[in-house]
């Protein structure tokens, strides 16, 4: 069964930089997207980032110009390089890797970590 294992994340004062990593433990055969989402306490789930397997990216327009998503397709593995970092990104975050085979999606997910911005 293939786990998605992040790191990169920890505590970091406002206006400082993390890059977060992905990696997936086996092989996703027809990957259609990987994305990054976070959660905070009384929020929905944000979409932060996503890179579509063409090299396509839309991002949240609150990380627009700050955040950047990136992949290694060899290594199943995905990065969210975070700069200019304030208190609203903190968050737990996520990562997610789908994947479409015969039109049937499956969505693998990372077990989450946490990112905390201080001001």
């Amino acid at each position: 069964q293939v786990q998605l294992v992040e790191s990169g994340g920890g505590l970091v004062q406002a206006g400082g930089s993390l890059r977060l990593s992905c990696a997936a433990s086996g092989s996703i055969f027809s990957i259609s997207d990987m994305n990054w989402y976070r959660q905070t306490p009384g929020k929905q789930h944000e979409l932060v980032a996503v890179i579509f397997s063409g090299g396509n990216t839309n991002y949240a327009d609150s990380v627009k110009g700050r955040f950047t998503i990136s992949r290694e397709n060899a290594k199943n593995t995905v990065y969210l390089q975070m700069n200019s970092l304030k208190p609203e990104d903190t968050a737990v975050y996520y990562c997610n890797i789908g994947s479409r085979r015969v039109g049937v999606r499956n969505d693998y997910w990372g077990q989450g970590i946490q990112v905390t911005v201080s001001s």
